[in-house]
């Protein structure tokens, strides 16, 4: 059952009290990234500085580990059959439809953002809404701060609350046929700069904007149609179940860092600016650069001395070391390595939080897309269930596809979202990784392609690696084909016929045609048309006066021919990892005669 604009309300009232700590801690987070740290703590800056004089390493470490989750996964549809081509075909649309869902939302782009809330406060919330002028859902992230979702015991969000802050003006604009009640008597002659909050709500059964501030009057209310939750949220994992920011405990740290540089400016400055000392027979202090200090005593005439103690700096340093450890970013990251540690493995150590990190956030991020693509895909089926033409480019190919949801969708809303077996993995281990676990038959093609950390279509994919080897089967056949000719050169036989079809062939492939074409029409069998009214006679097979496939060398058959090299496939690259931990490959070329 629906509730009505009471329970909504008094809902969402509730929920704003329980997350007043949350707001806090995000507003001064914000804050800090902002460069206004002076006004989280204002007692530890002097008049007349209000800014940070360091770097902003919160606002580095987020913005770098943002840029590293971000890319999207791969999106896998598979059918319960895949050996059934039309199966097959059936999960590619699919794949095709969920991954334009994905473009159409310029979801690529707007991940760095979600992946840099997700850091920030700790989750991040995905919205589907309907696009009527695309006839498609849309997937929108929202900032988190100033959200309020709520959850079940299984951790599903079945509530969202948003609290925007615009202006009297912009919401005028928006809801014009509420211009009365939003203006009130006074009309345009208040201030209509003066910010407004204005609450969006979320729930299985609708959603509904309303005005706290004007009697909580209602500007939009709408049914939700396919009667779930619209709303999917990817929170970071928590002790408490309280969704806290990857910065809220560093805050302190950076803002010592800062006071630190402060007071070295500080004492540079007094040393500079110190006080001069003079001995007694000086009557007069002439300055400049080429001021005359007329004395009996000159090793007299200093400034004071202002030592500062060395346990300052290291201070220093223990603070940027703390920094690094609550924020889990490692020094490496920067280039900034301590000379001691020389081997890969010690690098690999430092960036080992860095990494995993990346893997579990990634992980979330899988499991919150996949829910949204079985949202879209419902809402594309019953909203929006009419003939629709998409556009994109899959596996480097560009495909458009014509649809129907009722058909191509036909209730199977199921979408494996997965980043792979690599996550985690720097490129160069990844790969070795996945090449070892091939050669030792661990895993299928099929499962390695699907487990790239790119999209794929992997049905298309292993259709042209397989049309690529029979090609390259055929060429290799050519070529031991061309191999006859010397021989029958020496031997006294005419090898114009296999000359002039090899010629055939590379004209062929000058014009464009493809490689089977050209070689199916220009080996084709000639068939000899006897004359009218000759008796049929069945003639026998003469034998070949030379072995089949071209004369033999000094009696070996042409099956023991050394058939031209090859270059060595990836497959037989020795790839391992050094003890310090970094990619090694090698090529070993082996001949059997």
């Amino acid at each position: 059952m629906a509730l009505s604009t009471e329970q909504i309300i008094a809902r969402v009232e509730s929920l704003r009290y329980r997350a007043v700590e949350r707001d806090a801690r995000a507003g001064n987070v914000l804050s800090v990234r902002q460069g206004k740290i002076s006004q989280v703590y204002p007692d530890f800056f002097p008049e007349g500085v209000d800014t940070n004089v360091v770097a902003n390493f919160i606002d580095i470490v987020a913005k770098d580990l943002s840029e590293v989750m971000a890319p999207l996964p791969a999106i896998n549809c598979s059918s319960a059959n895949q050996i059934s081509d039309r199966s097959r075909k059936f999960a590619d649309n699919r794949t095709r439809i969920a991954s334009n869902y994905f473009n159409h939302s310029d979801l690529q782009v707007h991940m760095y953002t979600g992946a840099d809330h997700y850091i920030t406060y700790g989750f991040v919330p995905f919205i589907i809404e309907l696009d009527e002028d695309a006839k498609l859902p849309c997937i929108r992230i929202e900032n988190p701060r100033m959200s309020y979702p709520e959850f079940d015991r299984y951790g599903r969000c079945i509530a969202f609350a948003k609290v925007y802050s615009l202006t009297l003006g912009e919401i005028v604009s928006q809801f014009p046929e509420y211009e009365v009640q939003l203006l009130g008597q006074s009309g345009f002659k208040q201030d209509i700069n003066t910010l407004v909050e204005i609450v969006r709500y979320y729930d299985k059964d609708q959603s509904i904007v309303y005005v706290p501030s004007r009697q909580n009057l209602v500007l939009s209310r709408a049914n939700n149609p396919i009667g779930k939750m619209m709303v999917v949220v990817a929170k970071r994992p928590t002790i408490d179940n309280e969704m806290r920011g990857q910065f809220d405990d560093v805050m302190g740290i950076q803002l010592l860092r800062n006071r630190f540089a402060m007071l070295a400016m500080e004492a540079a400055e007094k040393s500079v600016q110190s006080p001069i000392v003079l001995p007694q027979d000086v009557q007069e202090l002439p300055l400049g650069g080429d001021a005359v200090i007329r004395t009996s005593n000159p090793a007299g005439v200093r400034r004071v001395e202002l030592t500062l103690p060395q346990g300052a700096f290291t201070e220093q340093q223990l603070l940027n070391q703390e920094l690094r450890v609550g924020a889990r970013y490692p020094e490496g990251r920067t280039g900034n390595i301590d000379a001691s540690i020389v081997t890969g493995q010690g690098v690999q150590a430092l960036m080992g939080a860095f990494d995993t990190q990346v893997k579990s956030a990634q992980a979330i991020f899988a499991t919150a897309l996949r829910d949204v693509i079985r949202i879209c895909f419902e809402v594309d089926e019953t909203v929006y269930d009419e003939t629709k033409t998409i556009r994109g480019v899959d596996a480097g190919s560009p495909y458009a596809l014509e649809y129907k949801p009722s058909k191509d969708i036909k209730n199977d809303y199921s979408a494996d979202v997965r980043y792979g077996m690599l996550a985690g993995l720097n490129p160069a281990q990844g790969l070795i990784f996945m090449l070892q676990a091939l050669g030792g038959k661990l895993i299928s093609k099929d499962m390695a392609m699907r487990e790239l950390p790119f999209n794929v279509n992997v049905s298309q994919e292993q259709e042209k690696i397989e049309v690529e080897d029979m090609r390259n089967a055929l060429i290799a056949s050519l070529q031991a084909y061309t191999q006859a000719i010397p021989q029958m050169a020496i031997q006294g036989q005419d090898p114009s016929q296999i000359v002039t079809k090899i010629a055939s062939v590379i004209k062929s492939r000058q014009k464009g045609q493809a490689i089977e074409d050209a070689i199916e029409e220009i080996f084709a069998p000639v068939q000899q048309v006897p004359p009218a009214g000759a008796p049929q006679v069945e003639q026998p097979s003469p034998a070949p006066s030379a072995p089949v496939g071209g004369p033999t060398q000094q009696g070996v058959a042409p099956q023991q021919m050394a058939a031209p090299q090859q270059q060595p496939s990836i497959q037989s690259l020795l790839s391992s990892l050094t003890s310090g931990g970094q990619a090694n490959a090698s090529v070993r070329t082996i001949r059997r005669g």
